[in-house]
């Protein structure tokens, strides 16, 4: 888009964060020898050389380049910063063309959204942050980085990229900065760092899962009316999940499978409006479900950790840990609305 997102500078530079901090830390681990080799070189030159250099078998070679680099490589990291500034200016010009540009823009303000939804939203925002810090982390060890500082570099451009979103919404008169958000946010990115930083892997991991609800149906502009739209507006099928690594706190010579998990899962039903069930437009209401019942739910289930199962292959390695946010289905025990267990011989 021409000219960039349309805001006042002072506004933008919020924006600019990501950005500052990929060529700020770009240019401050940059040495001498670094800066004449500044100039981009040709990426498959480089990545044809880094294939050359870290096969590490006979099994798996043609993608070995997926491999996180034993050494320090200072031009991945330079792709990395370079590929992550590039890719936040255009996510986040898409999104202001799509959510914002239809809308004057208004004095920054706050908007209190926690009583809606049952929280709903709130544990999605961690999950999204959490997973998104751990893309990055995974990406910074590609380079070679020495670990702690991936894990920073990981965790805060993690937090960077919806943060920068909040923000929008608060110079929106249609939203506003939710510090309900801001708090989900930093719990799912604390929550990947802590756990690298005193444990160096994740043993308990955010998860999310979905199975089609009823209640789209009641208000589809609002829920959604396709698989797709369902699937990330419908919170009545959404359920997230706990989901913690048995092996990794029973020891080493426990007997359990590496990668089996045990989940405790939240979810809630019902939930057509944020706060009740009355629709209002232009302060009247317009529909009433009050007569459907909204409740939370809690599950205990199964659950297997991706991440821990190891092929001879990198591609295939690489692809289990990008899934890893989804919740394996599996049976489940949900505590009901009056107290009651209910057996699901296989939840989603």
């Amino acid at each position: 888009m021409p000219g960039g997102i349309p805001l006042p500078v002072p506004r933008f530079l919020f924006l600019l964060f990501p950005v500052i901090f990929c060529f700020a830390a770009s240019a401050r681990e940059a040495d001498t020898s670094d800066v004449k080799h500044f100039v981009p070189l040709p990426i498959p030159s480089a990545i044809t050389r880094d294939m050359l250099q870290h096969k590490s078998g006979p099994h798996d070679t043609s993608l070995a380049f997926l491999v996180p680099s034993k050494t320090y490589i200072s031009k991945r990291k330079n792709i990395v910063l370079g590929t992550t500034a590039v890719s936040y200016v255009g996510l986040m010009s898409g999104l202001y063309e799509l959510w914002y540009s239809d809308y004057p823009l208004h004095e920054f303000h706050f908007f209190n959204d926690n009583p809606e939804w049952f929280q709903m939203d709130k544990v999605g925002h961690a999950i999204n942050t959490f997973q998104g810090s751990e893309w990055m982390l995974y990406v910074f060890k590609w380079t070679g980085m020495e670990h702690r500082k991936a894990v920073w570099y990981g965790g805060l451009i993690g937090f960077a990229y919806p943060l920068s979103i909040e923000i929008l919404d608060g110079f929106s008169p249609g939203w506003g900065f939710s510090s309900g958000d801001v708090i989900a946010n930093t719990t799912g990115s604390a929550m990947l760092i802590a756990q690298e930083l005193c444990w160096e892997q994740q043993k308990v991991r955010l998860k999310f899962s979905y199975h089609n609800s009823p209640y789209a149906s009641y208000r589809p502009s609002m829920l959604g009316s396709s698989l797709w739209e369902k699937l990330l507006k419908d919170y009545n099928g959404q359920t997230y999940w706990l989901s913690a690594n048995i092996a990794s706190f029973t020891g080493s010579t426990s007997r359990f499978p590496k990668w089996l998990n045990i989940a405790v899962g939240y979810g809630a039903e019902g939930l057509i409006g944020g706060r009740d069930n009355l629709i209002r437009e232009n302060g009247k209401v317009t529909l009433d479900y009050s007569s459907v019942p909204r409740y939370r739910q809690y599950y205990i289930s199964l659950d297997i950790d991706l991440s821990r199962i190891k092929s001879k292959s990198y591609f295939l390695n690489t692809v289990l840990r990008s899934v890893g946010f989804i919740k394996i289905p599996a049976p489940a025990l949900e505590i009901g609305r009056k107290g009651n267990l209910i057996f699901h011989p296989l939840y989603f």
